[in-house]
């Protein structure tokens, strides 16, 4: 059926003035109708579709107006017969692409095609553009003629390419999208410096690990190598080796080279102790005790500071008092010992002590004096008593040990107080070097005063003196005091005819109870307290006889020793 005669088409199409009605007529009377100079197929499909086809679905629907072959606006010409029409430029596209119109060039732009469905990378912009904003200038008005239905995949005319077309879904006006590569939103700013952040505490807690590792590491090769380089550890300069002369160090720096250490071979025994230089002429003061092991062809030899060694004889000596002198001969360049005064020291002096313990050689301690006057007797290993030594002594703190004896005690001006003679012991008391289980504080030196007499005695004459009263003591007596015995040990009587005691009117069974004032409490006492004095020494002596006490005033007279 034919719905319009208007003689004219559209410019777009293609058609001439020339074409006659007889195509027209020929291609409708095939089973079509002619619908504005195109002929409608009775399936709906407008004319360019199927497989070579580029108006099919809503193109041809926007082209074939509403039926007149006419336009709202633009040029009109005649329709021209088919056979007329010139070639188009270029073979028909088969994937659409614009322009979709057929057969060529002439064709007009088409709608512009809105995305239904949200853009795949952005938000959908359509909803917010007004309906005449979304609609292209080039767009037909609305019409009223409904458009065939676009081929669909089961239309036989259909192209097999059934792939959506992404040209459908292009939009040149919609707002750009963010370019992503992964999908994902784009992180703010915040989000990048939180980020920045976290990369810079992450590496540099990475780097502390590593450093504290490659320290530790390091760490440990040094010390199992005990590093890399020299060890030099840190030191005072050198001083200068001068010290005060009343100080320890001053005392034994002035003294040492007068000290000497004895080494004694006898025939049955040996033994090692001190001694120290009394003159230029080789002189040298040590106690009976250290060199009583070499008898009367025994070996004695001196060793010097230095290191020089000599051989020594006997001068004389003197087992009562303990004191000994031998002399060594062909040495030179001696330095005497400067003697004190005994009488002038105080308890609490302090004071140093030099010798050999245990064969330790130049040995120097230091203490005070912790008593005066001590009453002390040693020896006695005989069992007849002549062995025994009777000593008003100093008593000293200062180490004094086996090896010791024979050394001097010196006071804060390096000059000699006493000459160490005995030791307290832990094990058997009193006694000569007898104790070896060392010094425990109480040690005993004879006073120089005492010893300067005696030395000058065995020097001068080989033999010693002893003040004497006269009188023979009860060394049994358990009393308070010396008690006169009743009878000498040879039997005759105790008190010595035309003697000391007997001229002061002493008498058998008398108790001697104070010496010069001082309080004696034994036989040994009274001896100790006699031997402090010389003879010729004046001596007041307190009596106790028949419950009454009186004193008496005698002259000490003398007696050879050993």
């Amino acid at each position: 059926m034919n719905t319009g005669s208007a003689p004219y088409s559209r410019s777009g199409l293609g058609l001439g003035p020339d074409s006659d009605s007889d195509s027209d007529s020929d291609r409708a009377s095939e089973g079509g109708e002619v619908v504005g100079g195109l002929s409608a197929e009775p399936g709906g499909a407008a004319p360019g579709s199927g497989p070579h086809g580029a108006g099919a679905g809503p193109a041809a629907s926007s082209l074939a107006g509403d039926g007149t072959g006419l336009r709202e606006e633009g040029d009109y010409e005649l329709a021209r017969p088919a056979e007329a029409r010139p070639e188009p430029l270029h073979a028909s596209d088969p994937y659409r692409t614009p322009p979709y119109g057929h057969p060529g060039p002439w064709a007009p732009a088409p709608p512009v095609q809105h995305p239904t469905a949200p853009h795949a990378q952005g938000p959908d912009l359509s909803a917010a553009i007004p309906a005449q904003a979304q609609a292209s200038p080039l767009d037909p008005p609305p019409q009223d003629v409904t458009s065939p239905a676009p081929a669909g995949p089961s239309d036989p005319q259909a192209p097999e390419d059934t792939a959506p077309d992404p040209w459908r879904n292009y939009d040149p006006w919609a707002a750009p999208a963010p370019l992503q590569q992964h999908g994902g939103a784009v992180p703010t700013v915040t989000q990048r410096r939180q980020r920045t952040r976290k990369t810079l505490v992450l590496g540099a807690v990475v780097l502390a690990l590593v450093s504290g590792g490659v320290g530790g590491v390091v760490g440990a090769y040094l010390q199992r190598n005990e590093g890399t380089t020299k060890v030099e550890l840190p030191q005072a300069a050198k001083e200068a080796p001068g010290r005060p002369s009343d100080s320890v160090a001053g005392i034994a720096a002035h003294a040492l080279p007068s000290v000497v250490t004895l080494h004694v071979r006898g025939s049955e025994e040996e033994g090692t102790g001190t001694g120290f230089v009394l003159d230029g002429r080789g002189h040298i003061l040590t106690n009976n005790h250290v060199i009583e092991p070499a008898g009367d062809s025994g070996e004695i030899s001196v060793t010097f500071s230095g290191g020089e060694t000599a051989k020594a004889k006997v001068v004389g000596h003197d087992s009562g008092y303990d004191l000994a002198v031998v002399k060594v001969s062909g040495v030179s360049g001696l330095a005497p010992m400067p003697l004190g005064n005994s009488d002038s020291v105080q308890v609490g002096d302090p004071v140093v002590a030099i010798g050999a313990p245990f064969d330790l050689a130049n040995t120097v301690t230091s203490g005070i004096i912790s008593a005066k006057e001590r009453p002390i007797t040693a020896g006695g290993e005989k069992g007849d008593g002549t062995d025994v030594s009777y000593v008003d002594a100093l008593q000293t703190d200062a180490p004094i040990n086996p090896g010791n004896s024979g050394g001097p005690l010196l006071d804060s001006r390096a000059r000699v107080i006493g000459v160490n003679s005995a030791i307290r012991s832990a094990d058997n008391g009193s006694d000569l070097e007898s104790g070896q289980a060392g010094s425990i504080g109480l040690g005993f030196a004879i006073p120089v005063n005492q010893a300067k007499r005696v030395a000058e005695e065995l020097i001068n004459t080989g033999r010693a003196t002893h003040p004497v009263i006269g009188v023979t003591l009860d060394m049994n007596y358990a009393g308070d005091g010396a008690r006169v015995g009743a009878k000498a040990a040879d039997g005759g009587p105790p008190v010595s005819p035309r003697g000391p005691g007997a001229e002061a009117g002493v008498k058998a069974g008398d108790v001697i109870t104070e010496v010069d004032g001082t309080r004696v409490h034994s036989g040994e006492e009274l001896i100790v307290r006699t031997r402090a004095h010389r003879p010729g020494d004046h001596l007041r002596l307190t009596l106790r006889r028949g419950g009454a006490e009186r004193t008496v005033t005698l002259v000490l007279g003398s007696a050879d020793g050993d």
